[in-house]
């Protein structure tokens, strides 16, 4: 690690520290060369293997650009969709890999989704599970309705 002030191309770590949400390591260094002190924060490198074969690094963007899309027009809000990507992130990291398959992520969002928006879900898995038929949806719904717990009640129909 190189001094920020003076170059030097050693340093000598006085204090590590987790961050709040453990995703990172924050280390207090000190330069033995001009004794100033300067902070570094270290986090795992996550990348993600596409389809491809072609590898990048796991962006929780693309997840929320994803997931907004199946959101679109539902009465979910953009601290609803943080809190959902946070979630797959977590679950990716909790993998404990440093590559995962793009498939994995998709399953990741599946989930979190299901439980915030039954629409959006249906959204989203027709596009990443590439529903060809009517009864891919009607499947995917029959499935979400045995899911349901038994206090949910169905929603009366429109007369």
């Amino acid at each position: 690690m190189h001094c920020p002030f003076c170059r030097h191309t050693d340093s000598r770590v006085m204090d590590s520290r987790a961050t709040d949400d453990g995703s990172s390591i924050r280390r207090r260094r000190q330069c033995p060369e001009c004794g100033k002190r300067f902070t570094t924060v270290e986090t795992a490198a996550l990348s993600v293997v596409k389809r491809s074969g072609a590898t990048e690094p796991f962006s929780r963007a693309k997840v929320l650009v994803g997931v907004r899309k199946a959101c679109q027009g539902r009465p979910v809000t953009e601290d609803d969709l943080a809190l959902l990507a946070q979630r797959v992130e977590e679950t990716i990291r909790g993998l404990g890999q440093a590559e995962v398959d793009a498939h994995e992520v998709g399953l990741a969002v599946l989930e979190p989704l299901r439980e915030l928006d039954e629409v959006a879900y249906l959204r989203f898995a027709s596009v990443y599970q590439a529903f060809t038929s009517l009864e891919d949806f009607e499947a995917a719904i029959t499935l979400l309705r045995a899911e349901r717990p038994a206090t949910a009640e169905e929603p009366t129909p429109r007369t």
